[in-house]
This record gives structure tokens, sequence and C-alpha cells, in this order.
């Protein structure tokens, strides 16, 4: 009886948590499928202009060439990470989930 009470009680705190962590704006819950998709050979390109770029020799550019090289390869990275199919799960969401497996 004990024992079935606190599962409740855990359940309903849980269930609690995820719905004010989905109510809230947080960066830690995003959508599942991206629109943005590329395929290999695109990446595949933008991977080698990174490393394009890491290999330049920067000694003798000016700080305005350097800036311009730096937001270009972390735009790149942006770009690329936008395209492959990433999952963001919140914590409250872990933490159902493990209650769940624990219990069955």
């Amino acid at each position: 009886m004990k024992k079935t009470i606190f599962i409740a009680l855990m359940m309903i705190f849980t269930l609690g948590a995820t719905t004010f962590a989905n109510n809230s704006d947080s960066k830690s819950a995003a959508p599942v499928a991206t629109e943005n998709k590329l395929s290999t050979e695109e990446i595949t390109r933008l991977n080698n202009r990174v490393e394009e770029i890491r290999d330049m020799d920067k000694s003798d550019m000016t700080v305005a060439e350097k800036r311009e090289l730096r937001k270009e390869s972390k735009g790149i990275k942006e770009n690329v990470r936008k395209g492959g199919e990433v999952i963001y799960i919140s914590g409250g969401t872990i933490l159902l989930i493990i209650l769940i497996l624990i219990l069955i």
C-alpha cells in the first residue's frame, strides 16, 4: 500500500515537473525534426571549407579578415549541425523515462 502511494506521488510530481518544463521557453527542449536537411555532398563540401580555413596562414591577415573567417567557419558549423537530425529531451522527460523503466 505504501509503495503504491509513493509511486503515485512520484508520478504526479514528475508529470507536474514535465508540464512546467514544457511550458517554459527553455533551450533544452527543441523540435524533433529539423527543416534544413543537407545532403552528404554538401556536408563534405562544407567540412572541406572549414579544414581549408583551419589550414590557412593567418599571420599576414588583418583583424577584419580573421574575423570574417571566424564568422564564416562558425556559420558553416552551425549550418551542418542544423542539417543533422538531433533530438533534445528535457530533464523532466528523462526523469519520467527513468521512473517508468524502474517500474517496469
